[in-house]
C-alpha cells in the first residue's frame, strides 16, 4: 500500500501506472485537464491495453469538456461509457490498473494536483480490488451496486454508517481535513468524541462550534480532500465530505485503512499543515 501526497507527487504516480499498464485500465473521470495523462491512455490503447473510462454525466460547470474529452477518447479507441443521471453527482475518483487500485481525493486536473492538498491511495489488497471493480462494472452498466467489503466506502450505499462507525472508534485522537463538516449526525458524534476525551482537529470548516473541536483554515494550498486519521493508526480517503448530500446523495468512493505507517505520514503532513495555519492566524491578526 502507497500514498500518493499531493501537490508533492503531482502526476508522476497516475502517469508511471498508466504507461506500465499491460492489460487493462478502468478509469472513472469527473474532472479531466491533464493532457499528459489523456496522450498517455490513448497510448496504452496503441499498445494492446483495453482501457476503459466512466465519464461522469455532469459537472459544475464542465459538462461540455466531459463531452469533448469522450469524443476524443472514443476517437483514440478507449471503451467510453457515461454514468447514470439516477444521482445528483458522480463524484468519485478511481482507476484500477492491472489489478492495482487507485482511490483519490483529487480531480485529474493541474488545479487539483499543482496547487490543492490531497491524498490518493495505491493498493493490491486483492478483496478491495475485487470490490472496486465491482462498482466499476455496476456503475457502467447502470445496476445496483451491492456492497460487499466494510473497508471500500461508497455513497450512497456504506458512507454513513461506515463513516460513523470509524469516527465512534477514536480512542485519543481525529485529525480531520474537510472543506466543510455540517452533517448534524456526524457532528453529534463528534462532540461525543470530544466529551470522551478524544482529541479533534479539523482543517478546513465547521458548520457550528462544537466544544473540544477546533477548526483552522487550510493555509496556503487549496484544500480538495477528505482525510480522516485515526489515533495515528488507522485513515480514510476519498471523495466524500462529511455533508449530508456527500453522504446520502452523491456517488463518492474512499477506503479505510488499517496500515500504521501510512497514517503516520499523513499525520506528519496534517501537523505540519496546521502549524502552517496557526502561523497565517497570527499574521492576519498582527496585520489587522
Amino acid at each position: 500500500m502507497k500514498l500518493i501526497t499531493q501537490p508533492q507527487d503531482g502526476l508522476a504516480p497516475l502517469l508511471k501506472a498508466v504507461r506500465k499498464a499491460r492489460k487493462v485500465i478502468d478509469i472513472v473521470i469527473f474532472r479531466f485537464d491533464r493532457t499528459e495523462l489523456e496522450e498517455a491512455l490513448e497510448a496504452a490503447v496503441a499498445r494492446g491495453v483495453v482501457v476503459r473510462a466512466l465519464i461522469a454525466h455532469t459537472n459544475r460547470g464542465g459538462e461540455t469538456q466531459l463531452r469533448k474529452l469522450e469524443m476524443r477518447l472514443l476517437k483514440a479507441g478507449v471503451i467510453v461509457s457515461r454514468t447514470a443521471d439516477d444521482l445528483p453527482r458522480y463524484h468519485g475518483k478511481m482507476m484500477i490498473v492491472d489489478n492495482v487500485l487507485y482511490v483519490f481525493g483529487f480531480n485529474y486536473t493541474k488545479l487539483d494536483m499543482e496547487k490543492s492538498r490531497s491524498f490518493g491511495i495505491v493498493t493490491t489488497d486483492k478483496k478491495l480490488v475485487k470490490e472496486a471493480a465491482s462498482l466499476y462494472e455496476a456503475d457502467t452498466i447502470r445496476q445496483p451496486y451491492v456492497p460487499a467489503h466494510d473497508r471500500l466506502v461508497v455513497s450512497p450505499e456504506t458512507s454513513r454508517a461506515r463513516l460513523s462507525a470509524f469516527i465512534k472508534g477514536a480512542k485519543k485522537q481525529l485529525l480531520i481535513y474537510d472543506a466543510k463538516v455540517s452533517d448534524n449526525a456526524i457532528q453529534k458524534i463528534l462532540q461525543e468524541r470530544a466529551k470522551a476525551g478524544v482529541e479533534i482537529r479539523i482543517l478546513g470548516k465547521l458548520e457550528k462550534s462544537l466544544d473540544g473541536v477546533e477548526a483552522r483554515k487550510m493555509p496556503s494550498l487549496r484544500l480538495h480532500v477528505r482525510a480522516i486519521i485515526r489515533d495515528g493508526k488507522a485513515a480514510f480517503i476519498g471523495s466524500q465530505s462529511l455533508r449530508k448530500l456527500e453522504l446520502d446523495k452523491r456517488r463518492e468512493v474512499g477506503v479505510i485503512l488499517g496500515n500504521a505507517p501510512i497514517a503516520k505520514k499523513m499525520q506528519a503532513v496534517f501537523e505540519a499543515d496546521w502549524k502552517s495555519a496557526a502561523s497565517s492566524k497570527a499574521d492576519a491578526t498582527s496585520a489587522a
